[in-house]
């Protein structure tokens, strides 16, 4: 038996258990089991303990069974699958199946969800006349959140404020809402950049996509209903490898919103308008476009160095590199560059941005500083260079984010409700008081 004894560790010959042993104010022993890696925080209570853990950098607040990362290794999992499998083999539709069911579809359920996917891509009035209240200089996802917290208020049947706690329960009706918000989250996506981009002119296809005509359904219907359905079949697959990289990645700040809200009751269309908030920040969804914005800025590759210094002095910001979990090479990013190269070519354009992105990553990984510190390009790095070859602009690259990481958000919102472990309970974390201590308050009591 291994104990760690006041959190420092003793080996012995018996390494498959390990036990914490705390000692308390009354001169006894509180002997905590290590289980996957964890203590449970509700024993730490009770020998008077709490973990104080900024960020959540060290806690797991729930056990899951969708994704696994391994940051020094630099694997990613979808339901056990290397990602780099998935990208290479399964089309998002069938990815956000995955995710959802935990196995891949057969033939049947593949084509019955993709129909489902394909019915429910459109857009609710309600929803439209938001979208279309709003200013088309707004930035995409401030329109995304208000819109997705219109479509809720015009679904009551699926609030449990309205409808009583109960609703969610129903496996069925979580699954059918699946196909409902994949569907209709990309109707709303394309409705808003018709919305901000007025001066866009495309063509779209009167013919829809269909499961058998299209190996990438869901980024195909998109890219059609915003006129780009004559993108080359290539590059229209490269956009749906993007959202099967995006699709889920653990208990991101989103993902990790989306359990928190759910965990109150709040009906989904509320918890999913939460998660495009928090994915709407620089430091999570909004990164890709940050990037871009520095790679722009840098304007050749012979800036490079003179870009790293100032990044050094903290006299710039590195965006694309370094990541939370990653201590290594983030294994969506070395998809993503080889996309990148493979869409430039297929479009014939030559995008300096790419130049300067791939010469600031040799300089960066040759670099000890950047090194040592474990600073290696994450998922964001190239995904802005894949977006703008296919026409899209900076500030619309958090919608697409969020439009391949709503599989994951539903997958998580439903392995929440299934509560395969009693884990169902409302977010309510501890905090470390430092004000003052109780005192009087002296001061008269002013007449009303």
């Amino acid at each position: 038996m291994e104990i760690i004894d006041c959190l420092s560790v003793s080996k012995s010959v018996e390494k498959e258990k390990r036990v914490v042993i705390i000692p308390n104010s009354n001169e006894k022993e509180s002997i905590l089991e290590v289980e996957h890696g964890c203590i449970q925080a509700s024993k730490l209570a009770q020998a008077g303990i709490k973990v104080y853990d900024p960020g959540y950098t060290n806690t797991a607040p729930c056990t899951s069974k969708i994704t696994y990362i391994d940051g020094n290794a630099g694997v990613l999992l979808y339901r056990g699958y290397p990602i780099e499998d998935v990208a290479a083999k399964v089309q998002f539709v069938d990815t956000a199946w995955l995710l959802f069911h935990g196995e891949l579809p057969n033939r049947d359920e593949s084509r019955d969800f993709a129909h489902s996917v394909a019915q429910n891509f459109k857009v609710v009035p309600v929803v439209s006349r938001i979208v279309d209240a709003m200013d088309s200089d707004a930035h995409p996802m401030g329109i995304l959140t208000a819109a997705l917290a219109a479509w809720g208020t015009a679904t009551p049947q699926y609030n449990p404020a309205l409808v009583g706690n109960a609703v969610y329960e129903n496996a069925q009706l979580r699954e059918n809402l699946l196909g409902v918000v994949l569907g209709g989250f990309a109707g709303i996506a394309a409705k808003i950049f018709l919305h901000v981009h007025s001066d866009h002119v495309g063509s779209s296809s009167d013919v829809l996509p269909s499961a058998d005509s299209s190996p990438a359904l869901f980024s195909h219907l998109f890219l059609n209903a915003i006129g780009k359905g004559d993108l080359p079949p290539s590059v229209i697959r490269a956009l749906d490898v993007l959202l099967v990289l995006h699709a889920d990645h653990e208990l991101n700040c989103s993902t990790a919103t989306l359990r928190q809200l759910t965990s109150s009751g709040v009906d989904l269309f509320s918890a999913l308008s939460g998660s495009v908030c928090a994915l709407y920040g620089p430091l999570h969804g909004g990164a890709t476009e940050a990037v871009l914005k520095m790679l722009a800025s840098i304007k050749s590759k012979e800036n490079v160095p003179d870009f790293l210094l100032k990044v050094k002095n903290r006299e710039a910001k590195l965006m694309g590199f370094g990541h939370r979990v990653y201590r290594n090479y983030d294994p969506r990013a070395k998809l993503i560059r080889q996309v990148a190269h493979e869409i430039l070519q297929t479009l014939h354009q030559s995008n300096p941005l790419i130049a300067i992105a791939e010469d600031l990553e040799r300089v960066a990984l040759s670099d000890e500083y950047f090194v040592s510190r474990k600073l290696y390009p994450n998922v964001d790095f190239y995904s802005g260079i894949i977006y703008s070859a296919i026409g899209f602009k900076p500030e619309f690259f958090p919608v697409l984010f969020a439009l391949g990481r709503v599989a994951g958000w539903m997958s998580h919102w439903n392995e929440f409700l299934q509560d395969e472990y009693n884990e169902k309970k409302i977010a309510r974390p501890q905090q470390v008081y430092l004000g003052p201590e109780p005192r009087t308050l002296y001061r008269q009591s002013s007449k009303l």
